[in-house]
């Protein structure tokens, strides 16, 4: 996948609390560590699931062919731009008159050209994710999350990694998993 985060979510202040009361911290000295843990477990989130969790504007690069071109990142909440993407990295937005969207009930994201695209490739961008905040993301997900990144904070000194994510994240997580046959 050819993504690009183009404004990522911002964790608030409550989800640093969450981990720290979780862990019994109580000085800011871990402060910037465990904002980096929460941030990689929501990446491992959506790895493990195939689901962004939290709303950000992203963009991808995708082949302009004929017929549907589906976006790999879900939750797909709106397509806002379509750019044609020249060989020198130029690009030109294309009219809305040139292709159609399509935004599926389970979140998936579809575009079809209804011109051809001189290049060959476009660049799509939309607004994807399952909450537009921290405190809106489900229970279990958003606990799985803080048990993740203070499994990896109590972890960070010990030899070898263990699988990622620990049976006990993958169970709150595994109803928001979806798999695709290739």
């Amino acid at each position: 996948m050819n993504r690009v985060i183009l404004s990522p979510a911002t964790l608030p202040s409550s989800a640093l609390a969450e981990i720290k009361q979780w862990l019994g911290i109580t000085t800011t000295q871990d402060d910037g560590a465990l904002q980096a843990l929460l941030e990689t477990a929501l990446d491992l989130f959506e790895s493990f699931t195939g689901q962004r969790p939290l709303e950000s504007e992203c963009e991808e690069i995708l082949d302009a062919a004929s017929g549907w071109l589906t976006l790999a990142t879900r939750p797909v909440h709106a397509i806002t731009a379509l750019y044609a993407v020249r060989s020198d990295g130029t690009r030109a937005q294309l009219a809305a008159d040139r292709y159609d969207i399509d935004l599926d009930a389970d979140g998936t994201g579809r575009v079809r050209l209804l011109t051809n695209v001189p290049d060959r490739r476009i660049a799509v961008r939309f607004t994807a994710g399952l909450a537009a905040e921290w405190d809106d993301l489900p229970p279990p997900l958003r606990h799985g999350v803080i048990r993740l990144a203070a499994h990896q904070h109590r972890e960070r000194e010990t030899e070898g990694a263990a699988p990622l994510p620990p049976a006990s994240v993958a169970a709150l997580w595994r109803p928001w998993r979806s798999l695709r046959l290739a």
